[in-house]
């Protein structure tokens, strides 16, 4: 008897709390087990969740500026309450529909050019078998990832100089008058896109090469002995092998549809091609800090984060419905 008391629960223990207890000790055992075997990755971790902590979540709850009507004298958590004011304006304003139109079309457009370009200068790479004239390949395509934006953007407005620019002097030799490319709206969105397809084209390749290095060789060479041509072993070897990595880039790629990069359309932006040019990020920036307005471009921001949140989640959820893969699959 003193045995079965001794194992008998705590008086007052309710069975559903005995089953919770019993199952979280196991989880909390193997945790410490785990910190004391791998204590040297968790130290690790540390850092990086530091820095995001300080430099990401923390300043996340400085977006309530979106909400007030800024004082610099009295600080965020100071200015008055306005509530949805500064979102009001922002819809109401003449350009806004012109905004969401420029952006959508811009990262649409940098999306649909950059992401099959770079599968196929992956597949093409990965076919190549004299390792010279790969890896030449390689660095001319990867290289000018490395260049600044703004040498980027100089080097397009040298190449494309109505009066000095190689292309309109190439024009000029055919007899064909000399073309203003960046002052004209028509012309902006190609350049733009076109060029940033050429700066990252080659970092985009590497990541699929690194997907198609990971394919079990015995596919081929079963896909060799039925008879398969070499496009038929693209198709039904190397494109499913890189599949789930083109749909995690393709949802990211989505779900930043919103956030293009502002650099490269202020450097490339002019008054003539203004109508095609601004965007939400360059609209932020003109807003808030040379019209000084901080809680109308906390606002314009804010807006801009929800409606990529929403594509991200949205996009990622039809891709696992469609393919099985996904960012958290």
């Amino acid at each position: 008897m003193a045995t079965l008391t001794s194992v008998r629960p705590p008086a007052g223990e309710a069975p559903r709390q005995r089953r919770k207890r019993r199952r979280e000790r196991p989880g909390i055992v193997g945790f410490r087990r785990s910190l004391r075997r791998h204590w040297t990755l968790y130290l690790l971790m540390v850092v990086p969740l530091i820095w995001f902590a300080v430099f990401k979540y923390i300043p996340m709850s400085n977006a309530v500026l979106a909400f007030k009507s800024f004082n610099v004298t009295k600080g965020i958590w100071g200015s008055p309450w306005v509530g949805w004011q500064n979102f009001e304006l922002f819809f109401h304003n003449p350009v806004f529909w012109n905004l969401v139109k420029n952006t959508f079309l811009l990262s649409v457009y940098t999306v649909a050019a950059s992401f099959p370009i770079a599968i196929i200068l992956a597949l093409a790479l990965n076919e190549i078998r004299t390792g010279l004239f790969k890896r030449t390949v390689q660095l001319v395509t990867y290289a000018p990832y490395f260049i600044s934006t703004v040498v980027v953007v100089s080097m397009t407005i040298l190449v494309l100089s109505p009066r000095l620019g190689i292309v309109n002097e190439g024009l000029g030799f055919f007899g064909v008058p000399g073309i203003d490319f960046l002052g004209n709206p028509d012309y902006f969105r190609h350049i733009y896109v076109w060029s940033d397809v050429w700066q990252t084209t080659g970092y985009s390749a590497v990541i699929y090469l690194a997907a198609l290095s990971g394919i079990d060789p015995a596919l081929h060479e079963s896909a060799r002995i039925d008879g398969a041509t070499r496009l038929q072993r693209i198709r039904h070897v190397d494109l499913p092998g890189i599949m789930p990595t083109a749909v995690i880039i393709l949802v990211l790629a989505v779900g930043n549809i919103m956030a293009i990069g502002f650099e490269k359309a202020f450097l490339l932006q002019n008054p003539l091609n203004l109508s095609e040019s601004e965007i939400i990020a360059t609209y932020v920036y003109k807003t808030g800090l040379l019209n000084a307005d901080f809680s109308g471009a906390t606002a314009v921001g804010l807006f801009n984060s929800v409606i990529n949140l929403a594509l991200l989640l949205g996009v990622n959820a039809v891709a696992k419905r469609i393919t099985g893969n996904g960012l958290w699959s």
